[in-house]
């Protein structure tokens, strides 16, 4: 199963996710301190919300979470054959999740995340030994 994501940065996490939730009728399947997402079955959606008050734009990130890392090796084959320029980030901890994935970009800067998640994490961003290490989303 495939679906969209759409992760937005928000003022304020608990009146968004009260918005959020009346507008899908449904809870947020993750919530965390500064941070939630919601798993939406119909329309098929992931949307997260990130806690970002100094943001300049509401639109933090899209993505399309995939089921597997398979599929993300196929999504960075498939744009690297069309041209586009992708960044491949395997097994990152990020937005409470430990995930594979593979970024590119849209002609205006939009960033896209093809990803699959792999385990459940106890923290937003974890940073490795690398010194330019970060979650790409947030």
């Amino acid at each position: 199963m495939s679906r969209v994501q759409l992760a937005l940065n928000v003022s304020d996490i608990d009146e968004a996710v009260a918005f959020y939730s009346k507008m899908f009728g449904a809870e947020p399947a993750k919530r965390r301190d500064g941070y939630a997402n919601f798993a939406i079955a119909e329309p098929p959606l992931k949307l997260v919300l990130i806690e970002n008050k100094g943001a300049g734009t509401r639109l933090n990130h899209l993505g399309v979470e995939v089921s597997s890392t398979d599929d993300v090796v196929d999504a960075q084959r498939r744009f690297s054959q069309e041209g586009l320029e992708t960044s491949r980030e395997d097994g990152v901890e990020c937005c409470y999740a430990k995930q594979d994935k593979v970024w590119t970009s849209d002609p205006d800067g939009a960033s896209w995340e093809f990803y699959t998640v792999l385990a459940d994490a106890d923290t937003m961003l974890k940073k490795d030994a690398s010194p330019d290490a970060s979650c790409s989303c947030c």
